[in-house]
């Protein structure tokens, strides 16, 4: 059994995704390769899209969520999209890569390559098993522009969206998002505060902005501290971008308990430190705090698939979700002065987290191999 991984630089959650389930199989001796879709197109390409996104999503969101709206629009099962025919045009040299190197499976964790494959499989009548994996909880435009064999989604709730949107059922697949298993172990949160140098006897509130730093925090970080009587101890992970780290320690220079990290892979240690977190509703960051059961507060969402993750988290009771930070601040004072309130969600999180899902996926492509499917 041979097992390609496709992903691509749009975002950290879908290469987190596509990297646990790398993680997974290697931890089983399968015989797997990571790679970026795109670069079948060329590193130019690959970089030119990986840039534009990350500047459209962080800089001008509402432009982001215009064009995620008009996917939504002309979205349909009759017509393809120009989003598939230029997924398309390296479909050639993907096939070919496919081939040569004899792979029987191949995963995916992000539309474009699904694209890619559908394209392959019906000009070249590619016979082997493809999977994607739906990294957000919601289908996103396009999706029923694929005809692959299996579809992971993040929860059973969602498989009317996904059928409604024509893929069928017998393909979908509620196994949950994958995540690395550095988020399946906890570590006892006096060790965890120990090895992260954070104060034992101080409630912790965690502040992700994603892996690009999104957000306008201080006004949030200022709030919360004057709510709670600055007895908090505030961690803010700011990702790679240097400038929000850099305005965000010159505010709060006085403020010893505001904590601006630099990029850190040690995210699964700092969650089990915590008491409380908030983060952008990305698809991945949700399902690792949803795997970690801790209580958190979606803030304001990238216009879009992040719009639909917090909608389903706040319904299913995992989590509060505002785009208003004075009520992103209210809710993380109820949770803080609120036990009750927190052990609510922690139950919720319990009934509707699947932390099994890279390995569920080795089980599935182990029966393929064994031809059971």
């Amino acid at each position: 059994m041979k097992v390609l991984i496709l992903s691509c630089n749009t975002g950290q959650g879908h290469n987190s995704a596509a990297l646990a389930v790398y993680e997974n199989l290697c931890s089983h001796n399968v015989t797997c390769e990571f790679m970026d879709a795109l670069l079948f197109a060329g590193k130019r390409t690959s970089h030119a899209v990986s840039k534009t996104y990350i500047n459209v999503a962080s800089k001008t969101p509402h432009i982001f969520g215009l064009a995620y709206r008009a996917g939504g629009f002309i979205s349909n099962t009759k017509t393809k999209s120009p989003v598939y025919f230029a997924n398309c045009r390296y479909a050639k040299q993907m096939y070919h890569y496919i081939t040569e190197n004899h792979y029987d499976i191949v995963i995916t964790s992000h539309l474009f390559p699904a694209q890619t494959l559908t394209y392959i499989k019906k000009k070249y009548k590619l016979d082997i098993l493809t999977v994607a994996i739906a990294t957000d909880y919601t289908s996103i435009p396009f999706w029923e522009e694929t005809n692959l064999d299996y579809y992971v989604i993040g929860h059973p709730d969602l498989i009317p969206e996904f059928r409604k949107k024509g893929i069928p059922e017998k393909k979908l697949l509620p196994l949950g998002i994958p995540v690395s298993g550095s988020f399946l172990t906890k570590v006892p949160k006096s060790e965890a505060r120990k090895l992260t140098g954070l104060p034992l006897d101080s409630f912790v509130v965690l502040i992700m902005s994603g892996s690009m730093g999104f957000g306008h925090l201080a006004p949030l970080i200022r709030s919360f501290l004057k709510q709670t009587e600055e007895k908090a101890t505030i961690v803010v992970m700011g990702g790679n971008n240097e400038e929000l780290k850099s305005s965000l320690r010159e505010k709060f220079a006085a403020k010893p308990q505001v904590r601006v990290l630099d990029f850190t892979d040690q995210v699964s240690l700092y969650m089990d430190s915590a008491d409380l977190l908030y983060t952008k509703p990305g698809g991945l960051t949700s399902t690792e705090a949803l795997v970690k059961n801790i209580p958190f507060i979606h803030t304001a969402p990238i216009p879009g698939c992040e719009t639909k993750n917090a909608r389903f988290f706040a319904s299913h009771g995992m989590s509060y979700a505002s785009k208003s930070v004075k009520e992103q601040v209210s809710y993380g004072t109820l949770l803080f002065k609120n036990e009750s309130a927190r052990a609510a969600m922690l139950q919720a999180q319990q009934e509707n987290s699947f932390p099994n899902a890279a390995e569920d996926i080795y089980q599935l492509i182990c029966k393929y191999d064994r031809r059971e499917l």
